[in-house]
């Protein structure tokens, strides 16, 4: 299967680099803070979604503003503490595509993506955070930002994610999608190609755009 695109658009957690011990560790620590059960927490779906809205699904409107800036100060204080690192295959494909044709679309907020790109080298020229958008994934608006600050159409434009969530944007947006199974079973995700991670992929590029392909 190869799949053509004029753009290619990255979630960052699951997909580029792996921060589960650093989410773990500063979630646990914050639902503690302000005083949420086990059981509570563990109703939401945390993984893919912005801050803000997890944080608005377990407390008062009044506490949320406050609470999301204190998550963020957890998470950014982490990333030093060596909880982040690249996903197999990451380096070499970003590596072989023209900056101006890919982006990076996160649920986090741009000082803790920065801050986690930035500790493991990655410095993509496109960043979409929850701070540029007013919907988060599942929402399309993120990538359908991506792709307008790109200059590319959506239909020609492939998401890569890890999360339900953020697959679920990406076909809302009307773009190819690739999900990698890097923190969901290969089953428990939808997309129009489902491989293990990046390593599993190449990526050709042409004057007419990229191509990319499963890895024989």
């Amino acid at each position: 299967m190869t799949i053509h695109a004029q753009a290619l658009l990255f979630d960052n957690d699951g997909t580029l680099v792996s921060s589960l011990e650093s989410v773990r560790r500063c979630w646990t620590r914050w639902a503690v803070e302000y005083g949420i059960t086990a059981e509570e927490f563990g109703r939401i779906e945390l993984h893919g979604r912005p801050a803000a809205e997890i944080a608005a699904d377990l407390l008062p409107a009044h506490v949320v503003p406050q609470a999301v800036a204190r998550i963020e100060d957890l998470e950014v204080e982490d990333v030093p503490d060596g909880g982040v690192h690249l996903l197999p295959g990451t380096r070499d494909f970003l590596d072989a595509l023209p900056a101006e044709r890919w982006a990076v679309v996160t649920s986090a907020t741009r000082r803790l993506a920065e801050a986690r790109l930035g500790a493991v080298g990655i410095l993509p020229k496109t960043l979409v955070a929850a701070d540029d958008i007013t919907r988060g994934k599942p929402d399309p608006e993120p990538y359908l930002l991506a792709a307008r600050t790109l200059g590319v159409d959506p239909a020609h434009c492939v998401v890569f994610e890890d999360a339900p969530a953020g697959l679920q944007a990406g076909r809302a947006a009307g773009m190819t999608t690739v999900a990698l199974a890097t923190t969901h079973r290969a089953h428990e995700l939808t997309a129009d190609l489902v491989v293990e991670d990046l390593s599993a992929l190449s990526v050709l590029v042409t004057d007419a755009g990229m191509e990319i392909s499963v890895r024989p």
